[in-house]
């Protein structure tokens, strides 16, 4: 079954045009292309009984934890296939177990649209619950600069004075 699995993991990456390494037979690392995120990287092991998926999302944020900390399991409740999990050094990850028998191509889709929605989609509001502080210093040492701010854009409805 591991064989199998690993086909299937080897076979979607190829598929989709993935930039992705095989460091030892089973173990996969790949890259995923966000939007917000510019790059997900992903690691997928194929262990005896399950695939183990992982995903780095966001270092530990500066400021206001427990309000980043319950964002990310109010949002596990609504997640397909992995939850967000925190370290001990407080880094933001995704986390997933999945059973070998369920790896198919559609669910290798399935599981790392999942991982790439996930990441995208919840960066900023991550970075804007964590960093704000970091975000409003940088932004304002650029204007004060007269420096592009564009790479901010995302944040200038709470960055730009009212």
């Amino acid at each position: 079954m591991r064989v199998s699995a690993a086909d299937v993991i080897r076979q979607v990456l190829k598929e989709n045009e993935l930039d992705f390494t095989e460091g030892e037979p089973g173990a996969f690392t790949a890259d995923l292309p966000g939007e917000r995120k510019l790059k997900t990287t992903v690691t997928l092991t194929v262990g005896p009984q399950a695939l183990h998926v992982h995903a780095f999302v966001a270092r530990r944020p500066d400021e206001n934890h427990e309000a980043v900390y319950r964002w990310l399991l109010e949002r596990n409740l609504k997640m397909y296939g992995v939850a967000f999990a925190v370290d001990h050094l407080g880094d933001i990850h995704l986390d997933g177990r999945v059973p070998l028998h369920a790896i198919t191509p559609t669910e290798m889709d399935r599981l790392l649209g999942a991982v790439l929605e996930y990441a995208d989609s919840s960066f900023n509001t991550i970075l804007e619950l964590g960093f704000a502080s970091s975000i409003r210093k940088e932004y304002e040492w650029r204007v004060s600069r007269g420096e592009s701010t564009r790479n901010l854009d995302a944040f200038k409805g709470w960055l730009e004075p009212q």
